[in-house]
């Protein structure tokens, strides 16, 4: 193949990448009905109407302005749209509606730095250098990121701001409960450089001995978690640490926050588009503290990181695989992933997904909470392009999550990638099972 025909490949890729990324996030934005675009769903986080020009500004920023040193069109906007919230505090927005531009300027934004984003690549005459090739893969898995806090976010719109858009049948699950003993063995965490794409946190690969545990073989579920909260769980101290108990009582937390107690209906299920009865056999989507007092029930705890990649990533025979059900590529029968559904099914209803061990769901129908908390890995170089991505959050107060969510794309799915979490956020669609030692 020629050098030409190599560099027009490449850039196709990455444009296609893009282009898809787009779709995904704009897809979502058509949901909101237009006069809930300056809603603010979740009060710690803007209003929806930022995210359409920060996912825009962020590549803008990123590559014409940074790495092509392209003269500003609109610096304000920029500037306005560059960096979204993620409050430890407890501050909480205050800004009016009426402190952001109209929707008018906000897509004529939109459209001029898309534009300019995507000249630059189809300008170029050769090979994108592998750090240009690095901020368009950052580009567009930031924006595949947003497509799923978003969900998440519209999730707690009002059903009459936004258009339904249900989704088939679910399948059917299995029996759920048991365990299985996992030995002691290696985990390899993160990713060796030089082979493909990862974010800074995901870097350097290193073995970590493991102990022998046991885990459970399924996320807990909604029926699990019912009895948690029949038994009076929010109400026993001896659970919670100190600040999740604070946290509980300063916000009246009784239950998940995906859940709305029915009365004489019963317990509800608050979904994208709708309520339902409380499906019992999926997962229950709770905070990291939540889980935490859950699995102290058990004489338990949630598993670190290394143990959940023993379990997802590990054999008996000591291999390790790419994926929890081998290193074949992601497709639609191992699991509830890459914006297949807006909402969990049944737990176990992915056998062909299930790991080594014989463990289901390890990657998608929800995150997976881990006792860890977010730190950089030995070797760890923050991306000298976007130094703040993982630096500014190994502060103590944010938890490996690991696996992958309905909404989760599945360029992510590879086993290095990291998410995190504040421990009393209450709005991730996340799981979680528990381990004993």
């Amino acid at each position: 193949m020629s050098v030409m025909g190599s560099t027009s490949d490449h850039r196709q890729t990455l444009l296609d990448g893009l282009a898809g990324a787009r779709r995904h996030t704009d897809d979502l934005f058509e949901i909101v009905r237009t006069e809930a675009l300056y809603d603010r769903p979740i009060p710690e986080r803007h209003r929806i109407v930022f995210y359409i020009g920060h996912l825009e500004a962020f590549d803008w920023n990123l590559i014409g302005r940074s790495h092509f040193k392209l003269e500003p069109f609109a610096d304000t906007l920029d500037r306005l749209f560059a960096f979204g919230i993620d409050p430890v505090d407890g501050g909480l927005p205050d800004d009016p509606p009426s402190a952001w531009p109209s929707l008018t300027e906000v897509y004529a934004y939109r459209d001029r730095a898309r534009a300019a984003v995507d000249g630059c690549l189809m300008g170029l005459d050769r090979d994108p250098d592998p750090e240009l090739a690095d901020r368009f893969h950052v580009a567009i898995e930031h924006r595949l990121m947003h497509a799923e806090t978003l969900a998440y976010m519209l999730h707690q719109l009002p059903y009459d701001r936004k258009r339904a858009n249900p989704e088939a049948a679910s399948p059917a699950g299995r029996s759920t409960g048991g365990s299985v003993v996992i030995p002691a063995g290696t985990a390899t965490l993160g990713r060796t450089r030089g082979q493909g794409f990862g974010w800074d946190n995901e870097f350097d690969a290193h073995a970590v001995a493991v102990p022998a545990f046991t885990i459970d073989l399924h996320a807990v579920t909604n029926r699990d978690f019912l009895a948690f909260v029949d038994g009076g769980g929010y109400e026993r101290r001896a659970l919670w640490d100190d600040a999740a108990w604070a946290w509980k009582e300063q916000h009246g937390v009784r239950h998940p926050a995906f859940w709305r107690n029915g009365g004489a209906a019963g317990w509800q299920y608050v979904g994208m588009f709708s309520e339902r009865a409380l499906p019992l056999d999926a997962p229950a989507y709770v905070s990291q503290a939540e889980a935490s007092a859950f699995a102290r029930t058990r004489g338990a705890t949630l598993p670190t990181e290394a143990e959940f990649h023993r379990a997802a990533f590990g054999t008996p025979d000591g291999a390790e695989r790419e994926y929890p059900w081998g290193d074949s590529a992601p497709d639609p029968t191992r699991g509830n992933f890459d914006f297949a559904r807006w909402e969990p099914v049944a737990a176990g209803a992915y056998p062909a997904g299930d790991s080594g061990f014989g463990v289901a769901d390890l990657t998608g129908n929800g995150w997976e909470w881990t006792s860890t908390r977010f730190a950089p890995f030995a070797g760890f170089a923050a991306f000298p392009f976007y130094p703040g991505y993982s630096a500014n959050f190994f502060d103590g107060h944010h938890f490996v999550m690991k696996g992958a969510s309905a909404r989760t794309a599945a360029c992510m799915l590879r086993r290095s990638f990291r998410n995190w979490f504040q421990p009393h956020y209450p709005y991730v669609y996340a799981k979680f099972r528990c381990v004993t030692r």
